[in-house]
């Protein structure tokens, strides 16, 4: 007897819309799905080899205890390694010139 395959916890055309989506639209769609079933889905994909990056995006939008009370302790990891995965921006120090641009045209001719 073969096994079951497991079904998808989102319609079809969700998971299609997700998994096109461009990174910056993908928080906007994930928002869109109850904290609950987002685990579900996190973990559903994760399972998937080729669904395993929308997975680390999707487990990121996760609270911790919501992946864990779904998979337990492979929805403890799935957290840790999505938040390993996030790239973190860097928050770099912004200074604005206070002397006018012809100043520095001018030195450069020089």
């Amino acid at each position: 007897m073969l096994p079951r395959e497991e079904e998808c916890p989102v319609a079809e055309s969700l998971l299609g819309t997700l998994y096109r989506s461009r990174p910056e639209g993908l928080p906007a769609l994930v928002d869109s799905v109850p904290p609950t079933l987002r685990a579900i889905l996190a973990v559903y994909c994760f399972r998937r080899e080729h669904l395993r990056s929308l997975a680390l995006a999707i487990a990121s939008t996760c609270e911790e205890n919501d992946l864990a009370m779904v998979a337990g302790r492979l929805g403890s990891a799935i957290f840790v390694k999505a938040h390993e995965a996030r790239p973190q921006a860097p928050n770099p120090k912004v200074t604005l010139c206070r002397k006018p641009l012809r100043h520095f045209v001018a030195q450069d001719l020089v």
